[in-house]
């Protein structure tokens, strides 16, 4: 446990503490009655019904419906593999805590007591909403959220901001709400990690399933629509989207019974999908602006997936690939190998072998699967990774300094890690625990000063302020972030 107060690790530092990935929870009964009225307003009677039919439900962890209901619904999880969900998610002992997860008011109050000078907030219950799939109801439930969210915390502007829900069933629901998003005032957005798609010939031969059985849609490679207007409006607007998605819920080991089985690595999967999807489909290529964050998950995975795309790219591009084509095989050469040191089946076999081999193979139509990024070098792989993403690290997290590992990553690759406190979820025993856990990582020796200024306040100014220089004028740290970004040349 920490064991040097906020307040202390505060003071000694020269720069302010910007928290990329703090939480609040919805006072859901407020909530609801306020997000009902706006879907009647804006959608009418049809759509109010259909949200409260429990069409879109809220993610509510003191309620595990299962548990509730007994054996018979312990039968049904099992039969269906429904995945144990998160249960018991909020402060419960910690009264003070748990009304600060709620009211904005108490949060800007104890913001010093927490050590941290500013905070990007993300809801709670309402995040559920993102994984709807309804291309009519869940752009308007998240819009009816992201107007409820800049009216409550709108007085705190100059200590806190709120991300946007922004749907990604489709790249038209997305760009609406993100527009809205900003007409709200709001200036940071969290979406989905991947969309849930039928598989076609499932769905045309069985229609809908139940169970659903789904692929993942990931909005670079392979996906169903065309996702660039969407990332194409996030530059315009100056919004760097974030991803907070796990495929606890869905991934094929999924357990019913264990809410930590499926907890842990969940987001680190998650946000390593999204993160190939977009680097092997071009987007960071044709984006070279955009700025992505994947919260909540480490940074440890996208060190090794850094390394594994440079390892895959030195042995696949488009030059080194041919050494792999089998019409490229010298079957006599191969042969005489054969004949010379093999055993006594192979000698006998020579011929039935040699035609064998001698078979054309098979050609994708593709040879190039990088061509999409644009490499030329190694380096490459580096410069269309490392600018482009930013990774949300929990305080206690101990391999986060893995990311300022010059001398293991490749190319002394720098990755973005930034500090995400979670406070408000379960993760955080004390909210003011994270300031002191994270600075533990200096005293340690897995992170110098250097590397934590960076960690807890430089690269979340990169991530929002390097896609709007404006984002934190009128904040307390407009004047520390504006140095940053003018040495970047923002």
């Amino acid at each position: 446990m920490a064991h040097r107060s906020p307040a202390e690790v505060r003071r000694s530092l020269g720069h302010p503490i910007v928290d990329g990935d703090g939480h609040f929870v919805e006072v859901w009964p407020l909530a609801h009655e306020e997000i009902v009225a706006f879907v009647e307003r804006e959608g009418g009677a049809r759509l109010r019904d259909r949200f409260l039919a429990g069409h879109a439900r809220p993610l509510d962890t003191t309620a595990v419906a299962g548990d509730r209901a007994g054996e018979a619904a312990a039968r049904a999880a099992r039969d269906r593999w429904t995945a144990k969900s998160s249960w018991w998610g909020w402060p419960c002992e910690n009264a003070l805590d748990r009304a600060t997860s709620h009211l904005p008011a108490l949060l800007y109050e104890r913001l010093d007591e927490i050590g941290i000078d500013f905070a990007v907030l993300y809801p709670s219950m309402s995040l559920a909403f993102l994984d709807l799939q309804d291309d009519e109801l869940a752009p308007l439930l998240c819009q009816a959220v992201n107007a409820m969210h800049a009216r409550e915390f709108g007085r705190y502007a100059d200590r806190l901001t709120v991300g946007a829900l922004l749907p990604m069933n489709t790249p038209d629901g997305a760009i609406a709400t993100l527009e809205h998003a900003v007409g709200l005032g709001l200036k940071a957005g969290v979406i989905s990690g991947f969309a849930r798609r039928p598989i076609a010939k499932l769905e045309r031969e069985h229609g809908p399933l139940d169970p659903p059985v789904v692929r993942y849609d990931t909005y670079g490679l392979d996906s169903a629509h065309d996702y660039d207007p969407f990332w194409q409006r996030c530059c315009d607007l100056g919004v760097a989207p974030v991803s907070h998605s796990s495929t606890q819920q869905y991934h094929v080991a999924r357990s019913v019974s264990s809410y930590v089985y499926n907890h842990v690595g969940g987001l680190a999967r998650g946000h390593e999908a999204l993160a190939k999807s977009l680097f092997l489909g071009g987007v960071t290529r044709r984006f070279p602006a955009l700025r992505i964050g994947f919260l909540e998950g480490g940074v440890a995975w996208a060190c090794s997936l850094l390394a594994d795309l440079l390892g895959h790219w030195e042995k696949r591009n488009a030059r080194a690939i041919r050494a792999l084509d089998p019409a490229r095989l010298d079957v006599d050469a191969l042969m005489g190998h054969f004949e010379r040191h093999g055993d006594a089946a192979v000698r006998a076999s020579l011929a039935s072998l040699r035609a064998y081999y001698a078979q054309p193979g098979a050609r994708p139509e593709q040879l190039d699967e990088f061509e999409a990024v644009g490499i030329e070098r190694a380096e490459d792989v580096r410069d269309r990774f490392v600018p482009s993403f930013f990774f949300g690290c929990e305080a206690d997290d101990p391999l986060a300094g893995w990311a300022f590992a010059e001398g293991v990553n490749p190319f002394g690759a720098r990755l973005h890690a930034m500090l995400g406190s979670d406070i408000a979820h379960w993760d955080v025993v004390d909210m003011k625990d994270p300031v002191p856990e994270a600075y533990e990582a200096v005293e340690h020796g897995r992170m110098t000063e250097a590397d934590f200024r960076d960690f807890a306040f430089a690269n979340a100014v990169r991530l929002h302020g390097g896609m709007n220089a404006r984002f934190f004028e009128g904040t307390v740290v407009e004047a520390a972030a504006a140095d940053v970004l003018a040495k970047e040349g923002a």
